[in-house]
């Protein structure tokens, strides 16, 4: 493995992962902006472009876009979340030059009105399908109130209201502001040559005008409360409870996500055991969810409503147990286990490796091998995990639910 990394005149930063042994090389485009980075009034805009992007150029329309990822063969897609809207593609290594030249293009989209026109009416009918399905919006609802006031609180898709207010001049203003070359990273892992890779993306972005486009960071503690969404109808009721964890910058954060594996795994932890193993639940598990300023730690429930309340209860006490008793060394191992395999199947995997070192030198502007991923899973003690739980406890969580009930019962 070779690492490579060099930033453009304009402030385009370039980083490459070396493997002479994959037989694919995945690349893309990642921009430091979200839904974090809007204002009220562009709500979901982010999202919104995100589609736009693949709707032409002043060099292709949007068929030929279309055509052309095709052509390519591979796997094309893109995402939003909350602090970056990403582009990549996985090709065979000799079509990177062709996968280059046309993510690049995209990156400089027309934005045409008749575009901007028919794409809003297909994210607004998307906001309407999901909002039909009972679970969703359970996250975007829990962060709204968990951070209110925060820019973690604002929804990715944004709202039907606040999507059909944005204007395509609004939509242009806010591209101006976050897609400079200085707020871009382009990644690659897999097959590749450094030097060739290089000059593709000079040649392709180079010209790129540069400008300013910053973040404002502000760290924010959750709140305390409990809300109960009623959705008629619903034959399961979907509960979400909130803690602050480490974010995604804090050496702790580890620690927490093993803790996590241990205490709530899909399967084998111990709140599989004591929920769903038993039938009590359909499901239930704990997931930490990480930014550059904010954590929590989620634990999820999903059952029928007369069994929530129960089962809220035996949650409770497990994880108070664990907090009053810590946890075992031969969990801590089994949860490694499963973490050190995880990374160790996704690091053969040039895709998986680009998302991987692409989100953490985002957020700290350092790369890590794979094994020098592994060592430091590997080094994590019980000391530490046990730590986390004082340090980050589970008591008093912020609690919503989607589904019959109208409230949500308390504990002492």
């Amino acid at each position: 493995m070779k690492f490579h990394r060099t930033t453009l005149e304009n402030g385009l930063e370039i980083i490459a992962e070396e493997n002479e042994s994959a037989l694919s090389t995945s690349l893309g485009f990642f921009v430091k902006t979200g839904s974090r980075d809007e204002t009220d009034d562009l709500s979901g805009v982010s999202h919104f472009l995100e589609h736009m992007v693949f709707k032409g150029t002043s060099r292709r329309d949007a068929e030929r876009v279309n055509i052309e990822l095709d052509e390519l063969g591979g796997v094309s897609n893109a995402y939003t979340s909350e602090e970056t809207t990403a582009f990549y593609v996985k090709v065979l290594p000799e079509l990177q030059e062709r996968a280059v030249d046309l993510l690049a293009d995209i990156m400089r989209p027309a934005l045409r009105q008749a575009d901007f026109d028919s794409e809003k009416k297909v994210i607004v009918e998307e906001i309407k399908m999901y909002e039909d399905k009972p679970p969703f919006g359970i996250d975007e609802k829990c962060r709204e109130y968990f951070w209110s006031g925060h820019p973690l609180a604002r929804s990715v898709a944004g709202t039907i209201e606040s999507v059909e207010g944005i204007t395509r001049d609004g939509m242009l203003g806010y591209f101006e502001r976050r897609y400079s070359p200085s707020n871009i990273l382009f990644a690659a892992c897999g097959q590749l040559d450094f030097d060739r890779l290089l000059n593709w993306v000079s040649s392709a972005c180079g010209s790129w005008r540069a400008y300013d486009a910053p973040r404002v960071l502000s760290p924010v503690k959750g709140a305390r409360s409990s809300h109960a969404i009623q959705r008629d109808g619903s034959s399961l009721e979907y509960v979400l409870q909130l803690v602050d964890s480490p974010t995604q910058c804090e050496y702790d954060r580890i620690a927490s996500s093993l803790l996590a594996t241990i205490l709530g795994d899909e399967v084998g932890s111990r709140l599989f055991w004591e929920l769903v193993d038993t039938g009590a639940a359909e499901s239930a598990d704990i997931f930490p969810c990480r930014y550059l300023d904010a954590g929590f730690m989620a634990t999820s429930l999903v059952c029928k409503p007369e069994d929530v309340g129960s089962n809220l209860a035996t949650i409770r006490q497990l994880l108070a147990d664990a907090a009053s008793g810590g946890v075992t060394e031969e969990e801590l191992t089994r949860a490694k286990n499963k973490w050190l395999t995880s990374i160790a199947l996704a690091g053969e995997r040039p895709l998986s490796r680009l998302f991987s070192i692409a989100s953490y030198w985002l957020a700290t502007k350092e790369y890590h091998t794979v094994g020098e991923t592994l060592d430091l899973v590997r080094r994590t003690t019980l000391d530490e995990v046990n730590e986390s739980q004082k340090k980050y406890p589970f008591t008093n969580p912020f609690t919503i639910a989607i589904g019959e009930l109208s409230e949500l019962p308390t504990f002492e």
